[in-house]
């Protein structure tokens, strides 16, 4: 358990630089692929910028690879909670399931990059001082 506190600030910087990078690359996409929102009576006020991808769905499929990858045993439960948010978006009639659908795959290679960017800290870290890490 005490590992676990050691690793928070890391694990906590990258959620955040996922989240970030989710966020930015969802309002990106969206600026370069001028799909209109569905024309169904939302839920909520219709947002004025385009539709694909699901922002909301990338950040939150971001966040739970991440998270997911640092607690193997609770990743059902970060998935889930991600689902729902991606559901939400479904249902308040504010996008089209292949936009939740982008947003979630985004959201993942997002993460799987963050995730990757850490490896070769990592390994340089156990790696013995003088000898090459690989």
């Amino acid at each position: 358990m005490l590992a676990l506190w050691w690793r928070l600030p890391a694990l906590f910087l990258q959620v955040a630089l996922a989240d970030a990078a989710a966020d930015l690359s969802a309002a990106a996409l969206k600026w370069a692929i001028p799909r209109h929102r569905p024309r169904v009576h939302a839920l909520v006020s219709m947002p004025h910028d385009h539709s694909f991808p699901s922002g909301h769905a990338a950040t939150s499929f971001a966040c739970a690879t991440v998270l997911a990858a640092a607690w193997p045993k609770r990743r059902a439960v970060f998935y889930a909670l991600a689902v729902l948010i991606a559901f939400s978006r479904l249902y308040n009639g504010v996008h089209f399931p292949l936009d939740v659908l982008g947003g979630a795959v985004l959201g993942v290679a997002i993460a799987a990059g963050v995730r990757a960017l850490r490896q070769p800290a990592a390994r340089l870290r156990r790696s013995p001082r003088g000898s090459p890490a690989g």
